[in-house]
């Protein structure tokens, strides 16, 4: 996913299902000379549910943000009963990472950062330990130490909330951040907080999932990323993937496998979350890949 794609104009939308709904979103874009470089539309006919995504190049528009805005929600959003999200592109996405001591994860994103294959960059990391302080150091990005406890969980999400207004956050990911995330920071970033997870829940929880997976001969390992709801890895599912192993598998290599899934998983559900290609409808995703 390059950046010239990531940093256009994008309208998602969805409504329920109705006559011409689509004509009149490609419709409102020809009368007034803006050019659609790319849309995609999906119909839920089992819930009779409309959706659409629209791009356009922002430097090809004649006309204003704000202007274009208003023009769609009169002309179309408003006459369909549309619920609809509008970037005007352009403007980087500021990423947060929350992490434990996992370096595998940070380290991809940075990288996928600084790289430019996102039209995003990392100005926040948020520990509960002080291990991965230097490695923020070295890549120039404000780290935070917040050691949380049963004790000040309340008082340090506020201040984790105070942090991510400063740094003026988007969007926060979870990069193996071995912390329960509440509501009161659940809620100001819902469907804008991504996690990712290993495939062995909910069959094998705790500490030691490869060894207990290992131990039954799974033939599957995998990776879950979602957004992150009150409802323990249960939110609504971004990306996936999985891989087969066999019983010549060691843990260790089961680990590092799945490690390998997880960064991969991760990385693609933040790439589809920063190039406007995600929608939530009543818990499930609509995914415009």
């Amino acid at each position: 996913m390059s950046v010239a794609d990531s940093s256009k104009g994008v309208i998602l939308a969805a409504c329920p299902l109705q006559k011409g709904v689509a004509a009149a979103i490609t419709q409102a874009f020809y009368r007034r000379g803006w050019d659609i470089c790319g849309y995609d539309q999906y119909v839920d006919h089992e819930k009779r549910h409309f959706f659409a995504r629209v791009e356009w190049e922002p430097d090809r528009v004649p006309m204003n943000a704000d202007d274009l805005q208003a023009a769609f929600r009169k002309e179309v959003a408003d006459v369909f009963g549309m619920q609809w999200s509008f970037w005007p592109g352009g403007r980087r996405v500021r990423l947060a990472i929350f992490v434990t001591t996992e370096m595998a994860h940070l380290y991809d994103l940075l990288m996928r950062s600084i790289a430019g294959l996102w039209n995003a960059e990392v100005v926040l990391i948020v520990s509960n330990k002080e291990d991965l302080g230097a490695e923020a150091q070295r890549f120039g990005v404000a780290f935070r130490h917040m050691p949380i406890d049963s004790s000040n969980k309340a008082a340090q999400e506020e201040r984790e909330l105070e942090l991510l207004g400063e740094h003026r956050v988007d969007l926060v990911v979870l990069a193996r951040y071995m912390q329960i995330v509440t509501t009161r920071l659940i809620e100001p970033y819902r469907y804008r907080l991504i996690n990712i997870h290993h495939s062995m829940l909910p069959a094998f929880p705790g500490a030691r999932p490869y060894q207990q997976a290992h131990d039954r001969g799974v033939k599957l390992i995998g990776a879950t990323s979602h957004y992150v709801t009150e409802d323990l890895d249960a939110g609504p599912i971004i990306w996936q993937d999985v891989a087969h192993v066999d019983h010549r598998k060691t843990v260790p290599q089961l680990v590092e496998r799945g490690r390998d899934l997880e960064t991969q998983v991760l990385a693609r559900a933040v790439g589809l979350h920063v190039a406007r290609r995600v929608w939530v409808h009543e818990g499930r995703t609509i995914i415009f890949d």
